[in-house]
């Protein structure tokens, strides 16, 4: 499916998710190929599916996504052309609902102190608010170190705060 994805990128303190009642939490297995794809292994509730996403960027708040979900042989064929300089990110994402919009807190193993957090919105200059147990270091929507491409490369150092 073809849509246009407005959002913005946030740095945060590691939540405590024990204490938090999500939505939903995904594991998430991210593989990006040399053609252009994006592929995602996608586990929720112990159900996997397996996305197909081409990206096109509009804007540093705006892209056109294209994804489709495919059958898992057509996962494993696509697989093959894995970029060799990249690794597969893995990320646990919850998902919590907050005033209308969808929070998502996205946990790294390669991280202990922080997390990324992304919230789409419906226009680049809609205003929203975050919850009070999301404590933000900064914004990253602009960071080009901080998008999910580029952490498949290299990994950002820990924030000391």
């Amino acid at each position: 499916m073809k849509k246009i994805e407005i959002e913005r990128k946030f740095l945060i303190k590691m939540p405590d998710v024990s204490m938090l009642d999500f939505n939903s939490i995904i594991q998430i297995e991210q593989t990006y190929t040399l053609v252009g794809v994006r592929l995602r292994k996608w586990t929720e509730n112990g159900k996997t599916i397996y996305i197909k996403t081409v990206k096109q960027t509009l804007t540093d708040l705006s892209r056109i996504e294209n994804e489709e979900e495919i059958s898992s042989e057509e996962y494993r064929e696509l697989f093959c052309f894995a970029d060799p300089n990249r690794k597969t990110l893995k990320k646990t994402r919850y998902r919590y609902s907050y005033q209308g919009k969808v929070i998502e807190i996205d946990v790294f193993p390669f991280w202990t102190k922080q997390a990324l957090c992304e919230v789409e919105l419906e226009s680049e200059d809609e205003k929203f608010n975050l919850p009070k147990f999301i404590e933000v270091i900064r914004e990253v929507t602009s960071d080009k170190a901080y998008k999910n491409h580029a952490l498949s490369k290299e990994i950002p150092k820990e924030e000391n705060f």
